[in-house]
């Protein structure tokens, strides 16, 4: 087998690798940074449940070499439908990169209602703006 072949083979296993564990889990996130174009590793996350006007943390964890989380519910536990706030922590990442930002952290607020089984927050991060929506 030629190293290209090799390569080739590991890169659609890892892909299918990620896919499978993202099915498992319902929720992953992505952070990519527009001012290069890259995925933004090791930026630290973190997920919380509303619970009446109190945040109850459920998971921490930092984004992968690809930029990805593919598992940010907490492992074994259902998803319960209720309002959720994914905090990236944006301010750290750039800090640790040299790079002067406006943004500290870029809280992502959403409802689970129930009716899809995966919800993915992909974050597009700048220095000076962010972007998210609804991804699949």
């Amino acid at each position: 087998m030629t190293v290209l072949k090799r390569f080739l083979l590991g890169a659609v296993l890892s892909v299918v690798s990620s896919l499978t564990l993202a099915a498992a889990n319902p929720l992953s996130v992505h952070v990519l940074n527009l001012q290069d174009g890259l995925p933004s590793a090791k930026v630290n996350v973190t997920l919380e449940k509303q619970q009446g006007p109190d945040w109850i943390m459920l998971n921490r964890a930092a984004t992968n070499e690809q930029g990805r989380i593919p598992e940010l519910y907490p492992h074994g536990k259902a998803l319960e439908q209720g309002v959720y706030r994914v905090t990236f922590k944006t301010g750290e990442w750039f800090k640790a990169h040299q790079i002067a930002s406006f943004f500290p952290e870029v809280p992502v607020i959403f409802a689970v209602d129930g009716a899809v089984a995966h919800y993915h927050i992909p974050l597009l991060l700048s220095p000076y703006g962010f972007s998210t929506y609804r991804g699949n």
